[in-house]
């Protein structure tokens, strides 16, 4: 397994919790969550990531 990062931020908090229930809705949890909004962002504006392996399961990410 690849080492991870932490990040925090702050969002408004109805932000929050449509994170959190669109990560319900798709059985993730809100960190895998967002790494799949940041994996689908960058893949629809042609931007690379370096040396990041493909998600094994694409639940919810549509080309």
């Amino acid at each position: 397994m690849s080492k991870t990062a932490s990040l925090t931020l702050r969002i408004d908090p109805a932000l929050k919790a449509a994170l959190r229930l669109a990560a319900n809705l798709e059985h993730r949890s809100i960190a895998n969550m967002v790494e799949v909004l940041i994996r689908g962002h960058c893949e629809r504006g042609g931007i690379e990531i370096p040396h990041l392996d493909r998600p094994k399961n694409n639940r919810g990410v549509h080309s």
